[in-house]
């Protein structure tokens, strides 16, 4: 069986660029009419900005599928953060998912159908300094996966979380020195980044008719790294 996606309508949220500009890049080859959504669209930073976009959502007859991949990622010590950033954090990675989710469902529920993909991270697992703000938000993202698909199962509504490890992506690259990739690397069993393909077939899986039964699971495609 071939994955298709033609006439499904999908939401894909911080789809500008990196993971989840390919998501949405494979969902649209694949038929499907993709929402794409940047800071451009929302920001979920502002209350005004959030709640209109919420609204809109809550306005659409239908949406078959939503992946919610935006995120934001601060690294300070315990000490050093400030209830400011820590709260931004968890607007965006957090709060966002969950007020983007609670739209969508209740119109999942009307048309007994959804799946819904929460882009979690391999640090909502395993940590490490500087993550307080980061694994709070992303452990959380994994813990309401898995009330969601509790709640909304009975309804034809799959809900899982993907956590991807060390990436490559342009923002890696402008970040990372060419020995800080080669050092990561040397942590993950198969001894490179995964590319954002990678990353992208999994959430494809999920979405599509070949998965019937897999729900509220947290899916690492992380190279074998959060094993070590």
């Amino acid at each position: 069986m071939k994955i298709n996606f033609k006439d499904k309508v999908i939401l894909v949220t911080g789809s500008t660029r990196g993971i989840g500009k390919q998501i949405a890049d494979d969902f649209e080859s694949l038929g499907g009419n993709v929402m794409r959504v940047g800071t451009d669209d929302v920001n979920f930073l502002n209350f005004d900005s959030t709640n209109s976009f919420i609204n809109s959502l809550s306005n659409l007859d239908t949406i078959d599928i939503c992946v919610n991949n935006a995120g934001i990622n601060r690294i300070d010590y315990l000490e050093d953060i400030s209830i400011e950033d820590y709260d931004e954090i968890l607007r965006v990675n957090l709060y966002a998912p969950f007020l983007v989710s609670q739209a969508v469902s209740k119109v999942m529920k009307k048309n007994k159908y959804g799946r819904i993909i929460n882009v979690s991270s391999i640090w909502g697992t395993k940590t490490k300094e500087q993550r307080t703000s980061y694994t709070t938000s992303k452990a959380g993202l994994i813990g309401m996966t898995k009330t969601m698909s509790v709640e909304l199962a009975k309804y034809n509504i799959l809900v899982n979380s993907i956590s991807p490890g060390f990436t490559s992506t342009e923002l890696t690259k402008s970040i990372l020195s060419e020995d800080e990739i080669k050092q990561l690397s040397e942590q993950v069993p198969l001894g490179r980044f995964a590319s954002v393909d990678e990353i992208s077939k999994v959430v494809l899986f999920l979405c599509s008719d070949l998965n019937t039964y897999i729900n509220g699971q947290d899916i690492k495609i992380d190279g074998g790294f959060t094993n070590v």
